[in-house]
């Protein structure tokens, strides 16, 4: 998929995500790592895909950080796929657009929900600002220039507030990530 993003989108955060989870079976292969699977049997059987398909999707999926390949057996050697820390940061992403999915479902033709894993009562998750609790899915809240913004990207957003520092005490909004190389664009109108 990353091969499809043109380089003057690369500075869209949406873009560079949908480089890196945006194609179908990477999703899917995601999910089953939420679910617990870990190794490339459980992986191909459960999602019926093809040995080929599925080592390049792991392959891509490890190179990015996502899953950590982990040797479980020597002889024959054996490799089981977790999730690292950015990959579970990925998670609440992956509920949504379930969420989102089944929403435009009547309940009885739900395949899949998220429940409440000590009651089993169904949940409907929505996206809140941390630091307010208030829903962000609302025209209160829009997207605007950041601090590491190319022109393109200070021009589309001129009419948007700029970012205000975080009230005191209050924790960084993302983990920090390595430097990337500043490019001209904008997310893809």
């Amino acid at each position: 998929m990353a091969e499809r993003i043109r380089l003057e989108d690369r500075e869209c955060p949406l873009s560079s995500t949908l480089g890196l989870v945006g194609e179908w079976w990477t999703l899917l292969i995601l999910h089953d790592a939420f679910d617990g699977y870990t190794r490339f049997d459980q992986f191909q059987d459960n999602l019926g895909i093809s040995s080929s398909l599925l080592t390049s999707r792991l392959k891509r999926l490890v190179a990015r950080g996502l899953l950590e390949r982990r040797q479980y057996q020597t002889n024959p050697p054996r490799h089981e796929y977790v999730l690292t820390e950015l990959g579970r940061s990925l998670r609440p992403v992956v509920v949504v657009l379930a969420a989102w999915g089944n929403a435009r479902l009547a309940p009885d033709q739900r395949s899949m929900v998220l429940v409440d894993a000590k009651t089993g009562t169904e949940a409907e998750p929505v996206v809140v600002d941390r630091a307010t609790g208030r829903r962000v899915d609302g025209s209160d809240f829009v997207f605007t220039a950041g601090p590491a913004a190319s022109k393109p990207f200070r021009d589309r957003y001129q009419d948007r507030p700029t970012p205000a520092p975080p009230p005191a005490g209050r924790p960084p909004t993302a983990r920090a990530r390595p430097p990337r190389r500043p490019s001209e664009g904008s997310c893809p109108s």
